[in-house]
């Protein structure tokens, strides 16, 4: 159920509707934006009227939310999510880049990816301390050790940080440090992991899993905003296909297709969604085209010896040019970069 509130409609008013939806059985969720409150209520699956809430004082207008999903719903907030992380925003007019290697090596490396990443342009910097690997013999990641000097970089360029959490035990740990929380692939439909995310007031990046349709990506991100966390941006980073040429198949239709269906911001992650250094740029280009409201790139100073991911990670050239590409075609559509 989602109730539109009149403009200027007081808090009085806005109170009592909420009352009458929790006498209704609806756990309530309010969305204030610049003209109206919006209330969206998660609840009831019996019929009811609509007009019982239509005609209480204040009330614009009434609407049953028909899509599994409710509170990520487009319709919950129809002018979009804009998440400000320190000065920040992300899901507004402006492209904001999050970019650096896969994984946090040494102190070197990550103070090189540092001021890489910054001098191109990126506001986030990448780097996972806790690396999920398909073998267990390779590199797992330094751990907190490779947050405090990831923390360290960031700070000397005042970029904001990005890092995976693996498992509702790693929360205290990666919000000391980190200001985005990452869910990997892997855990998207981790809804223990998900269930910890929504009590928590950090802002999350949860990515598409490797074989996931869009409204499963939605109702996972429904699972934080249930629980109260309603700062989530969704990432496409490609889905698992029959095609064998790139390492997954990035789905540039999943941006215009999520923009349409939810408020939440959207970024493209094309390092993952190709697993090819030579085709990482193409993608980017194309997803801020299609409407992504950022990118997630992996770079690193020499990464063809880089400890994961090398082969899908740009030179530090590659992703100035890469910069300076997705500034124009920012430009084109009517955003800033």
């Amino acid at each position: 159920m989602l109730v539109v509130m009149q403009e200027g409609a007081s808090e009085t008013q806005i109170e009592n509707v909420i009352d009458r939806l929790v006498e209704m059985g609806f756990t309530v969720h309010r969305s204030t934006g610049v003209r109206h409150t919006v209330l969206g209520g998660v609840g009831p699956k019996d019929d009811f009227d609509p007009a019982e809430l239509e005609v209480l004082e204040g009330v614009k207008e009434c609407h049953r939310i028909v899509s599994a999903y409710k509170l990520a719903s487009r319709h919950f907030r129809p002018g979009g999510t804009v998440i400000n992380i320190r000065g920040v925003d992300i899901g507004g007019p402006t492209l904001v880049c999050m970019a650096g290697p896969c994984s946090i090596e040494s102190a070197q490396q990550i103070e090189k990816a540092a001021d890489i990443v910054a001098s191109a342009g990126a506001r986030v910097i990448r780097g996972g301390a806790f690396k999920p690997r398909s073998s267990p013999y390779s590199f797992q990641g330094l751990g907190e050790q490779g947050l405090e000097l990831l923390r360290k970089a960031a700070d000397r360029r005042e970029l904001l940080v990005i890092s995976e959490v693996m498992d509702q035990t790693q929360i205290p740990l990666l919000a000391q440090y980190s200001d985005i929380l990452q869910v990997g692939a892997r855990n998207m439909q981790n809804f223990n992991l998900l269930r910890e995310l929504g009590k928590i007031r950090k802002p999350v990046l949860l990515k598409r899993g490797i074989a996931a349709t869009i409204e499963e990506l939605l109702l996972s991100a429904e699972y934080m905003m249930s629980g109260g966390n309603y700062e989530i941006m969704l990432c496409e980073r490609g889905i698992r296909t029959f095609e064998t040429s790139t390492r997954n198949t990035m789905d540039i239709a999943a941006m215009p297709v999520l923009k349409r269906l939810t408020h939440l911001p959207v970024i493209a992650d094309p390092s993952h969604g190709t697993g090819r250094r030579e085709y990482v740029v193409p993608m980017a280009r194309a997803s801020v085209a299609a409407g992504a409201d950022g990118l997630l790139v992996e770079v690193h100073h020499d990464p063809d010896h880089a400890w994961s991911d090398g082969a899908q990670t740009l030179r530090p050239d590659q992703f100035a040019e890469m910069m300076q590409q997705v500034r124009a075609i920012a430009g084109a559509i009517g955003r800033a970069a």
